[in-house]
C-alpha cells in the first residue's frame, strides 16, 4: 500500500538506534512514541495546544488504542504520519493515524485511537469550547469524504476456518 493523496503529512522523524531492539527494527514502543508525536502535531492543528491547555485548563486524554505493526521499519529510517480523524463529540475524538516509511512510500503502521477532553482541576471528562467543536467539525467535514481506514475497528483474535 502506498500513501494516500488524500491526507496530508501531519508528523515526520528518523528511527533513532536506541529506539531499535534485538530484531534489529523499531520496537513497538518507540511505534507508539511516534504517533503520540503525531498526536501532539494533530491536536495542535485543531488548537488543543500548550496556549489552550493554560488557558482553559483542560487537556486530553487516550482512554483507547489499538496498533497495527504492518511492516518494517529500522535505525536510521525515516517515517511520516497521516491523521484521519473519524468522528468526535462534545468530549470525545477518534481518529486514525498511518505511519508510512518515507523513503519507500509503504504503510508501516496504523494505530486507531480515541480521546477525551479532560477538566484538569477535576479530572473528569468535560465538554469542549464550542471554539474546538468548530475546528474538529471543520476537520471531519473533509475527512468524512475519504474511505474509512482498512484496519478501522479491528478486533485481536485468532480466525478459524
Amino acid at each position: 500500500m502506498t500513501v494516500s493523496p488524500d491526507l496530508p503529512e501531519i508528523w515526520r522523524e528518523r528511527v533513532r538506534s536506541e529506539w531499535c531492539d534485538y530484531n534489529e527494527h523499531l520496537n513497538m514502543a518507540y511505534y507508539i512514541l511516534i504517533f503520540d508525536h503525531a498526536t501532539d502535531a494533530f491536536y495542535e492543528s485543531v488548537g488543543l495546544d500548550e496556549a489552550y491547555r493554560r488557558a482553559s485548563n483542560c487537556s486530553t486524554f487516550s482512554v483507547e488504542s489499538h496498533t497495527n505493526y504492518l511492516a518494517e521499519v529500522r535505525d536510521g529510517d525515516e517515517v511520516f504520519c497521516t491523521t484521519q480523524l473519524l468522528d468526535y463529540d462534545a468530549k470525545r475524538f477518534h481518529y486514525f493515524h498511518r505511519m508510512y516509511h518515507a523513503g519507500q512510500g509503504y504503510l508501516a503502521a496504523t494505530t486507531e485511537l480515541m480521546g477525551v477532553h479532560v477538566d484538569m482541576t477535576a479530572r473528569r471528562v468535560v465538554p469542549m469550547s464550542a471554539e474546538l467543536q468548530a475546528a474538529f467539525g471543520n476537520v471531519l467535514d473533509v475527512h468524512s469524504r475519504l474511505p474509512a481506514p482498512e484496519q478501522k475497528g479491528r478486533v485481536i483474535g485468532i480466525r478459524r476456518r
